[in-house]
């Protein structure tokens, strides 16, 4: 499930409290939550996300929300796992992208791109530096600072 929030936008010429295309949150349906959130914690951590949020609330043996006041990616057992989904997290600068690199082998991840600007004739913009894991269920867990 993917909600989105709104603030601020114009919509049909007028003023809204709303603003289009903002993700409020997303997550992913993962085999054992307690096996992925030892690779989340690590990786999202390097990020400065952390688990703000479990389900049920003592052990979160069902989901775990990960983010800074309120979660914005959740990993849990009731969604599809194993669908070799893509989700990119924004990093600060490139030494956040090196970091959730390490952490994220540390926690047991595999490798899916090292840390380095993407080539433009890819389809990539100038300036994209971006890090791909593959986490515990197999999906493609990315970090990216679009910077120079």
């Amino acid at each position: 499930m993917v909600c989105f929030q709104f603030s601020g936008a114009i919509l049909d010429g007028h003023e809204d409290d709303r603003s289009i295309g903002m993700i409020d949150h997303t997550g992913i349906g993962v085999a054992d939550v307690a096996r992925s959130a030892t690779f989340y914690d690590a990786a999202l951590g390097a990020l400065g996300l952390r688990r703000v949020m479990q389900l049920p609330e003592n052990d979160g043996a069902d989901g775990i929300g990960y983010g800074v006041n309120y979660p914005v990616f959740w990993i849990d057992r009731f969604h599809p796992h194993s669908v070799k989904q893509h989700t990119a997290f924004a990093a600060s600068n490139r030494v956040e992208v090196d970091a959730f690199y390490a952490a994220a082998l540390r926690a047991g991840g595999a490798d899916n791109g090292a840390p380095g600007v993407r080539d433009t004739a890819q389809g990539y913009p100038p300036g994209y530096y971006a890090a791909f894991v593959l986490d515990p269920d197999g999906n493609n867990v990315e970090a990216v600072f679009r910077g120079r």
